[in-house]
């Protein structure tokens, strides 16, 4: 009999007979890919009888474990420069590209009902907006009833690739912000409440009135959370759906000479959502072997995941992208 997920975010479809080691391949890292991952991993088993373990741990324990060779491949939303892999001798490749919602739980108010300019969620998430009714959401939310509630910040307590990218996006949103906070997977909040994981802020969400927070897509719709609507680049509202997303893989420019380092965030187009990301597999360089089986399991999915990762709420790479990916594995062998 398999079980298919196993708490404490490890996935293994786990076969009654005892599975060689030879026949594991172990992963940590980012929240943010966990529930396309462990569903890839599935039926992986049942195609190849080879078992994946994936430890949803954020993407700074994901780049920790890979540098110190604990793991076979890490997990991280927060692309390391072409400097950072070289000093830790690791390959960097995308695996799937998803989305971050701001979510709210406001009681009365509606998914994507509420519109929240970038700069105001910015100035939120830095303290200087501190209640629901302030001018500043009132301003945009005719018709809406706003409380006159203190605003609760959900963030990541963990190093996080999602608050990476997240504060990437607010660093493109606010010169405030990218002065003061700026870019980082952990960074010191001026304000709220901290969870771990995707999994953390989304329980904090949803048991928390008044809360907003930051979270992938996949948890968004999984546990049916209010998103905010937000802007494009150029200022014009957008929600959090699959073909907003899709706008800004369009856009995507990757390099195998950096090992894929790029930003999704604020990418242009009238209908481009701002906040997405891909996110990236690490493999050192020197375990050729070992690098070999990964590879198998990304090429599985690659060819045959699409279905499962559109049905969760990610944006499958393009066929441009993944072909360039296997020139990668094939030219560092």
């Amino acid at each position: 009999m398999l079980s298919k997920v196993t708490k404490g975010f490890v996935i293994a479809a786990v076969a009654a007979t005892s599975i060689m080691a030879a026949d594991k391949i172990s992963g940590a890292g980012a929240t943010f890919p966990a529930p396309c991952y462990y569903d890839w991993a599935y039926n992986y088993q049942k195609a190849t009888h080879t078992r994946v373990n994936y430890q949803a741990i954020g993407s700074g324990g994901g780049i920790k474990q890979i540098s110190e060779r604990i793991v076979d491949f890490g997990g991280t939303d927060a692309p390391m420069t072409p400097k950072e892999l070289a000093a830790a001798k690791l390959l960097q490749f995308p695996a799937v590209i998803g989305s971050i919602d701001v979510v709210v739980n406001i009681p009365g108010v509606a998914d994507e009902q509420l519109k929240l300019k970038n700069s105001v969620v910015a100035d939120i998430f830095a303290g200087k907006i501190t209640m629901w009714n302030d001018a500043a959401i009132a301003a945009d939310n005719a018709g809406v009833k706003l409380p006159a509630e203190k605003i609760i910040v959900a963030h990541r307590s963990d190093g996080s690739g999602t608050t990476y990218v997240f504060t990437d996006f607010l660093s493109e949103a606010s010169k405030n912000w990218k002065s003061q906070f700026g870019v980082g997977k952990a960074i010191g909040w001026a304000t709220g409440i901290g969870g771990k994981g995707n999994e953390g802020v989304t329980n904090l969400i949803k048991q928390t009135p008044y809360t907003i927070g930051y979270v992938e897509n996949a948890y968004k719709e999984k546990n049916h959370l209010t998103a905010a609507t937000l802007q494009t680049a150029s200022g014009k509202w957008v929600s959090a759906r699959t073909a907003n997303f899709q706008e800004a893989v369009k856009q995507a420019k990757w390099s195998k000479k950096d090992s894929f380092y790029s930003s999704l965030v604020m990418q242009n187009g009238d209908k481009t959502y701002p906040i997405v990301a891909a996110t990236f597999i690490l493999m050192p360089k020197e375990k050729a072997e070992a690098n070999q089986e990964v590879i198998k399991f990304f090429d599985y999915a690659y060819r045959n995941g699409d279905a499962a990762a559109v049905k969760l709420g990610y944006i499958p790479l393009p066929v441009e992208t993944t072909n360039l990916v296997r020139e990668y594995w094939a030219e560092n062998k």
